[in-house]
């Protein structure tokens, strides 16, 4: 009995040291599923051909839901919405259905590019660019282009670009991307390459697009476009890159409105170039305007004084004919003279300080301008006003280290309607010398187009340089610290800025060339860098080539 009894002794204090344990800390489950979603079965199989079905199934191996669907689901040739519905709309099922509400083209491949829209209803592990084909004829097309997109002239390249195949008949135009879909499609989705495939030997012409409605026609006004100027012929033609532009608007008048009494604003769309108007109302001799250019919109501001009015007449060139607007004075928006200071920060050493007027500025005079420095001293100071009438530079001599009290006092300024500023104080500094850096910049460029070299700041263009300069060697002094990039802009036409491109004029985008790495400028740091194009990504890995990312297998999967 005692050894029974120090048996159960024992066993109890085992038990209990097992649920003590057993206390210290949770059940964990096992490890998180990262594992994709399988296709296990598709009904009609993959490649069918002679296919005649209302309805496409695609079951898996576990429950899954789709996500952005209507943008990750890439049909070739294109169907519209309207044609097709998919399930499930919500929730999940081991099975994703397609179901077709109109026939398809006779003797045709079709591809279903899934991309990545259809996830795991768990942990949201996407399929990887699944894709469908079948054909409506007796054989499944296996020609394929590919590619990739970079942007013309921004550094980043945007996704989702569309690549669209036109085939070449008797029909055929070069407004095709204004006026037809096209007969394939197919998209980078969230990367810079695309692969066409399954498509069928013949002559195409091929476009990439930034379709943002969707709909496969080019809108000049939103969507971004890239060409090649010579058709192409399948199977002979099988990689094919573009660069993306915008191209410059159409220029077309909108309708001018009423701000108040001396303030109309002229508005318009695209690239004015000295687009024709005409003020044509009668107005007394005292009557005069002035007109700028708005900063934040594409409207002209047409200011007018010394008439009593309630209308005024302007004659547009709309369409090749002159039309004739009328703007009716009435709900004005009240305005008083207001100058800010436009020089944000501590003021740059090589620049002068800038201040911006809400009404254009036609007069200054410099005696009524006093500027002191650190020590209270007065500074020789003059007032300039900039060609837009709507900023006025502060000249005077700007040394590091030091700080600076501007005062505006009455009839410094003067507005077009003979108005003056109240006093004004304005207050800036500047750094020390050790608190800046340089940057000498040598570009080696094998071309004999000339060049403008930009310093980016962010995207802000902070230096640039026009032409060249002796040796190649040009110099960025007296920078913040901070991150900066460059880039070089081919000016052919020599007209110092950059100029995209025109698909109907067949007119590549100038183009533009990034020194491959971000320069991290620290203070009081000179940075000696060489910008050599032909050699410009020295680090790029191996894996970011162009031959291995455009490598894709044959199979379902498209990359």
């Amino acid at each position: 009995m005692m050894r029974f009894g120090l048996n159960i002794l024992l066993l109890g204090g085992l038990l209990l040291s097992s649920v003590q344990c057993a206390k210290r800390a949770a059940p964990t489950g096992g490890p998180r599923d990262s594992l994709p979603p399988v296709l296990v079965n598709a009904s009609p199989k993959l490649n069918t051909i002679f296919f005649d079905k209302e309805e496409i199934s695609l079951t898996f191996d576990e429950y899954v839901t789709l996500k952005d669907i209507n943008k990750q689901l890439i049909i070739s040739p294109p169907l519209n919405s309207s044609q097709y519905k998919i399930y499930p709309v919500t929730g999940a099922s081991k099975k994703v259905t397609l179901k077709l509400l109109d026939s398809l083209l006779e003797n045709t491949t079709y591809t279903f590019n899934f991309g990545e829209g259809i996830i795991d209803f768990n942990e949201s592990n996407p399929t990887s660019y699944l894709t469908y084909t079948l054909s409506t004829g007796a054989t499944i097309d296996s020609l394929y282009i590919k590619g990739r997109i970079t942007d013309a002239f921004e550094r980043e390249t945007e996704r989702f670009i569309s690549l669209q195949l036109y085939p070449v008949d008797s029909t055929f135009s070069d407004s095709v991307a204004y006026t037809r879909k096209p007969l394939y499609v197919t998209s980078t989705l969230d990367t810079t390459i695309y692969r066409f495939q399954n498509l069928r030997a013949g002559k195409y012409a091929i476009l990439a697009m930034q379709d943002k409605a969707g709909n496969y026609f080019f809108d000049q006004s939103t969507d971004k476009i890239g060409f090649i100027e010579n058709l192409i012929e399948l199977p002979q033609d099988s990689i094919i890159d573009f660069r993306l532009f915008k191209e410059k608007t159409n220029f077309a008048w909108d309708k001018p409105y009423f701000i108040n009494d001396h303030h109309i604003a002229l508005a318009y769309f695209g690239d004015r170039e000295g687009e024709p108007y005409k003020m044509i109302s009668e107005v007394p001799e005292s009557f005069e305007s002035l007109v700028t250019q708005n900063r934040k919109t594409d409207t002209l501001d047409y200011w007018f004084k010394g008439a009593e009015l309630d209308s005024l007449l302007f004659e547009f060139n709309i369409k090749d004919s002159l039309q004739i607007k009328t703007v009716y004075f009435k709900n004005p928006v009240a305005d008083s003279l207001v100058i800010n200071k436009y020089t944000q920060g501590t003021l740059r050493l090589k620049n002068k300080l800038e201040l911006e007027s809400n009404l254009p500025i036609t007069e200054v005079n410099s005696e009524y301008v006093m500027v002191t420095n650190v020590d209270t001293i007065q500074i020789p100071a003059s007032l300039k006003i900039q060609g837009n009438y709507d900023r006025v530079t502060v000249d005077f001599e700007v040394l590091p280290n030091d700080r600076y009290e501007v005062k505006l006092f009455p009839n410094a300024l003067l507005d077009f309607w003979g108005n003056t500023n109240d006093t004004l104080v304005f207050k800036t500094s500047t750094k020390k010398i050790e608190d800046y850096g340089n940057i000498y910049l040598r570009v080696q460029h094998d071309s004999k187009t000339p060049y403008i070299i930009e310093l980016l700041g962010n995207k802000d263009v902070i230096r640039r340089y026009v032409k060249p300069v002796d040796g190649n060697n040009y110099p960025f002094e007296l920078l913040d610290a901070g991150k900066y990039r460059v880039r070089l802009i081919e000016d052919a036409n020599e007209n110092q800025e950059w100029d995209t491109g025109n698909y109907l004029e067949k007119i590549q985008p100038e183009k533009v060339i990034y020194f491959w790495k971000e320069i991290d400028l620290r203070a009081n740091w000179d940075m000696n860098e060489t910008f050599n194009t032909s050699e410009n990504y020295p680090d790029l890995p191996k894996s970011a080539t162009a031959s291995d990312v455009l490598e894709v297998q044959d199979n379902p999967t498209q990359q």
